[in-house]
């Protein structure tokens, strides 16, 4: 399965994945409209410090703790990806606590959010590694 990969040594920090990601996910076809004086949810974030950065998102684990520990039932996963029924989850923050790369996060209206590598809302590779002017983000099988 082909999975998102991040090179930290070629990671500028410059948060064009977030944004690209939120846009790619916000069903507009206008990026000014859809993220301009808006604060923006997006499925994949940058952490770091002056010296290093690096993208964090959903790695799709084999046996996913966030899914079994889901109360709602929201979280399943097929053919490898990890999906979120938004109208399931109740928002408890479980998958948050579980997860031991801090893929998860609420979105505007608490409801939890996740990389699903753009396999509904493009085509092609996921939004965050077309718009990585570093070619930091990858998307391949390994």
């Amino acid at each position: 399965m082909k999975r998102i990969y991040v090179n930290e040594e070629w990671c500028l920090g410059c948060h064009l994945c977030e944004y690209n990601c939120a846009f790619a996910n916000s069903g507009m076809d206008n990026m000014s409209i859809a993220l301009k004086d808006k604060p923006i949810y997006p499925r994949i974030h940058i952490e770091g410090d002056d010296q290093i950065s690096y993208a964090v998102s959903c790695r799709h684990c084999t046996d996913p703790i966030c899914v079994t520990s889901c109360i709602a039932g929201a979280l399943s996963q097929d053919d490898g990806v990890i999906h979120v029924d938004q109208d399931k989850c109740v928002g408890c923050l479980t998958c948050i606590l579980v997860c031991p790369y801090g893929a998860l996060a609420p979105n505007e209206n608490g409801i939890m959010q996740k990389c699903e590598l753009c396999l509904t809302n493009i085509c092609g590779e996921p939004a965050c590694v077309k718009g990585c002017p570093n070619r930091a983000i990858i998307y391949e099988e390994r």
